[in-house]
């Protein structure tokens, strides 16, 4: 039975040496990135990046008990992958990062939110990076607020 991880650093100990690396340049460079009032913790059986209870009470509307979800980081079976849910909830965020990712000219393997990729060269991190930084905490708070259908806005603290 695989044990599962409580911190991020034991998520990263587990896995083969050429994704701990790669995933560690890409969490490198979400954290750098970054805003305040995020944190960084184990997520779903993941290294997430959410907005706490101390900031958000009502915590993530399909599970309140969990904190809201800004991104993830995480090494799946046949790949490693971002999931940038604050890309998949901004329609202009969305266009912005689709065009910045076609300039860099590397191949963009991205579904709603999931960024799947092999190694992490390909991945053109400078747009992650800025992805991350265009999103202060009260703006992802606000458009996923938005977001919610009318009778989880009721519901909400």
């Amino acid at each position: 039975m695989q044990s599962k991880p409580t911190t991020v650093t034991e998520y990263l100990n587990q896995l083969p040496e050429d994704r701990r690396k790669a995933l560690a340049k890409v969490r490198a460079v979400i954290r750098k990135n970054l805003g305040k009032g995020y944190k960084e913790g184990i997520q779903y059986g993941m290294i997430g990046y959410f907005v706490p209870h101390s900031v958000y009470p009502a915590g993530y509307h399909c599970k309140p008990e969990e904190p809201l979800p800004f991104m993830s980081l995480a090494s799946q079976k046949n790949h490693m992958a971002i999931y940038m849910m604050c890309v998949y909830g901004d329609e202009q965020l969305r266009k912005w990062f689709e065009g910045a990712w076609k300039q860099s000219g590397k191949k963009l393997d991205m579904g709603k939110a999931c960024l799947r990729f092999k190694q992490v060269e390909d991945l053109a991190l400078d747009v992650i990076g800025e992805a991350v930084a265009r999103v202060p905490v009260k703006d992802y708070i606000a458009q996923c607020e938005a977001n919610l259908p009318a009778a989880a806005r009721k519901r909400k603290p």
